[in-house]
């Protein structure tokens, strides 16, 4: 089922939505990493249900176990297994949709594809899922942070068609996180969430677009052809649930540009770094990080299982209706922020790690025989 993303750091999610638990095993941490439970715990209160009014009101705490690859306070090196065990698990809220396909959701191809499907809530196709990545994510941004002080900060840029205005170079996850739509732009903030309230309320959904920001990344992340930085990152953003597009830099709008608009022009800074003056490629080029933010978008979509009634087919191909029940987000993008930034994370430090195996080892083993 391709449960496993990355080369160097490797992330493998496991669990359903109403199972006994979900989680993740993180191979390829480096060693002696200093490991606070707590700091995973922030990332994943983060993302848990029930968080606000505007969320699914399914009440899960999302305590974090840390089974392996960590001892005394650090990482060993060994496998890292983090568990979540569900506790608000309500299957029965589920029981129609067992003969029920829900429009625009997994139910179909699952059965197509395997033949066979955990319906209850979802099981593996639920958002739940996620949070195997965002412990994962974690600790991917400790590592880059310990490394070079990368930051990343995710905000809602979008919801429908109120747009947000951000400032890129300045803001902060304590803006983010200081109103429950994550959303920095305060005044738009007030407006989002009264949409969002206003479509719950009628049983419908929204839809719209996370940005994200990562700083301080270092210059030469990417491993051109296939493995290029922006491909890495587009395909683990577009593997989050409900995702539909994904954006870097300029993304579509620079297709209306000529080339000499587009382009990024070189000059040399106070500190003799080689900069660009503008940020049209989104912090790569040629597949490889040029030192600039990486800026990107992801677009998701409004929340498949919604209340209102809608036509639909059983699985024996029957036509019926079907108004699903259960808990669910009526718009998924206060929650799906921490799940973009933990995908950025991921890719981020999968490359880091990468790029010091093979552009790194040889200078290290010089500078440690001059010693």
């Amino acid at each position: 089922m391709g449960n496993t993303f990355g080369h160097l750091f490797r992330v493998t999610t496991f669990g359903e939505s109403h199972g006994g638990g979900v989680g993740v095993i993180i191979d390829g941490c480096p060693p002696q990493l200093e490991i606070d439970v707590a700091e995973i715990q922030y990332e994943l209160d983060r993302r848990r249900p029930g968080q606000s009014k505007i969320t699914t009101p399914r009440k899960e705490t999302d305590i974090c176990e840390i089974l392996s690859g960590v001892f005394e306070g650090q990482t060993l090196g060994t496998p890292m297994m983090i568990l979540v065990r569900n506790k608000d698990a309500r299957p029965q809220d589920y029981q129609e949709m067992a003969s029920k396909y829900r429009p625009s959701h997994a139910d179909a191809t699952y059965d197509a594809k395997y033949g066979i499907r955990n319906w209850q809530g979802g099981g593996r196709s639920s958002a739940r899922e996620t949070i195997g990545r965002v412990a994962a994510g974690a600790i991917a941004k400790k590592i880059l942070k310990q490394y070079s002080g990368v930051e990343i900060v995710g905000y809602v840029k979008r919801i429908k068609n109120l747009e947000a205005i951000v400032d890129l170079e300045t803001v902060t996850i304590e803006q983010v996180e200081s109103n429950i739509v994550r959303c920095p732009d305060t005044e738009c903030a007030d407006r989002m969430i009264e949409l969002v309230e206003q479509i719950r309320d009628v049983g419908d959904s929204l839809g719209g677009v996370v940005e994200c920001v990562a700083r301080n990344v270092p210059k030469g992340l990417g491993s051109p052809v296939f493995d290029k930085l922006e491909a890495d990152l587009a395909k683990g953003v577009m593997s989050l649930p409900a995702s539909k597009g994904f954006e870097i830099g300029s993304g579509f709008a620079g297709t209306t540009l000529t080339g000499s608009e587009h382009n990024d022009e070189f000059y040399t800074d106070e500190q003799g770094e080689i900069r660009t003056v503008t940020n049209r490629s989104g912090g790569v080029q040629g597949g490889i990080s040029n030192g600039e933010n990486i800026v990107l978008r992801a677009a998701f979509k409004p929340t498949a299982t919604i209340r209102k009634e809608q036509r639909t087919v059983s699985r024996v191909g029957e036509e019926t209706l079907l108004a699903a029940k259960g808990r669910h987000d009526p718009c998924v993008l206060p929650r799906a922020v921490p799940m973009v930034e933990a995908m950025v994370a991921i890719v981020l430090c999968d490359h880091l790690l990468r790029h010091h195996g093979q552009c790194e080892s040889l200078k290290y083993m010089a500078l440690r025989a001059r010693e």
